[in-house]
């Protein structure tokens, strides 16, 4: 199918971005947003369903860039680009986990336009920084000429490519919560080791019993144990299962042993052009030992 060449506007404020989605081509679900436009091409062509009518172009909205801390929240504006959260002090000293990311991502050019708020939206199963946000407890704070709105990342991703954005909505800012003693870490597992799509990609977020004075019980035992996972699934997902197997045990190798087969057990990922569904189980049950035995030094 040959590409097809929509109309573009491009707002320079807010309301005008809102009122570019409020018309009715957008009440029908056929205006897009875009910020770096990484994926527009293949929106254009129709791959991922019907081509947009409108095209809504949102960088000169100054407004939505920026890395701030909110009190213990860190914020984000969704036109952050991987190369602003790559150069970022505050990302790399509260969530380096997020910068590891953002560095896997495309090569600079991609890293130079590409933004998390349109990570977010575009909502692959594949995109990077989900399974990080996930992981982190993020919300997203979305907007439309109706009002703002916070919507946990859990509840964000709905299906395939599918968002809890209503037509008229634009994603405005990332809140991560900043919890004391909280780690977390990121692989990612790909064909070669740059500009790569995933085949597994994981966030393991923990934190060590040692630094929360508000429990009782053993220091170094793992509270609020989060693993989230991408390219396993329709969506962004959760493994329950292996965060509760987690929970409240010491990063030993028979945790890592116990971990690794239920999340092998708990999993059953997609199968597609990339990889199979038994290397996705695999692979990821290895890495999750992998990192278990890391964080306990062994």
């Amino acid at each position: 199918m040959s590409p097809v060449e929509p109309p573009v506007t491009s707002p320079t404020d807010l309301a005008a971005a809102y009122a570019a989605l409020a018309d009715p081509v957008s009440a029908a679900g056929r205006a897009r947003p875009i910020a770096g436009g990484t994926d527009l091409m293949v929106a254009l062509t129709g791959e991922l369903g019907a081509p947009p009518a409108t095209v809504v172009d949102l960088w000169r909205l100054d407004s939505l860039r920026g890395i701030t801390l909110d009190g213990d929240v860190l914020v984000l504006g969704a036109l952050t680009t991987y190369t602003d959260i790559r150069r970022s002090t505050t990302c790399g000293e509260h969530l380096p986990a997020l910068v590891q990311a953002a560095m896997t991502i495309g090569a600079a050019q991609i890293q130079n336009r590409g933004t998390l708020g349109g990570n977010i939206a575009n909502a692959s199963p594949a995109g990077d920084t989900l399974p990080v946000l996930l992981a982190a407890d993020a919300s997203f704070i979305l907007g439309s000429v109706r009002g703002e709105r916070e919507v946990p990342a859990e509840a964000f991703w709905t299906g395939y490519r599918q968002t809890a954005l209503a037509p008229d909505e634009l994603v405005l800012r990332i809140r991560i919560p900043l919890r004391s003693g909280r780690e977390m870490r990121f692989r990612k597992v790909g064909t070669r080791r740059a500009q790569s799509i995933s085949k597994v990609v994981l966030g393991l977020a923990w934190r060590d019993h040692g630094e929360m004075p508000d429990t009782t019980g053993p220091p170094g035992a793992w509270r609020d144990v989060r693993l989230a996972l991408g390219s396993v699934a329709a969506t962004p997902i959760r493994a329950r299962a292996t965060e509760a197997v987690l929970e409240g045990r010491f990063p030993t190798p028979e945790t890592a042993d116990l971990a690794a087969t239920t999340l092998a057990d708990e999993l059953h990922p997609i199968d597609d052009v990339r990889s199979t569904a038994e290397y996705r189980r695999l692979v990821a049950a290895r890495i999750v030992h992998r990192l278990i035995r890391e964080a306990g030094g062994w």
